[in-house]
């Protein structure tokens, strides 16, 4: 079975959560995120012969909580 790791980036718009990016080193993955300003995740993804088999949200940034 093949299996690799991912870093991608999520970000909130209009709501939903969208991914804009994925890396395969966590160094830049984190620079990337923290450079960004609107609402992120940045997620630990596991993939094995394809399929997601695991995903963990390593840091949320931005506007947490509503007013």
């Amino acid at each position: 079975m093949a299996q690799w790791e991912q870093f991608q980036i999520w970000v909130q718009k209009d709501g939903k959560w969208e991914m804009v990016a994925a890396f395969s080193d966590f160094e830049l993955a984190s620079a990337v995120a923290r450079s960004r300003r609107s609402r992120m995740r940045l997620i630990h993804a596991v993939y094995e012969d394809g399929k997601l088999v695991g995903q963990d949200v390593l840091a949320e940034l931005g506007v947490t909580r509503s007013s």
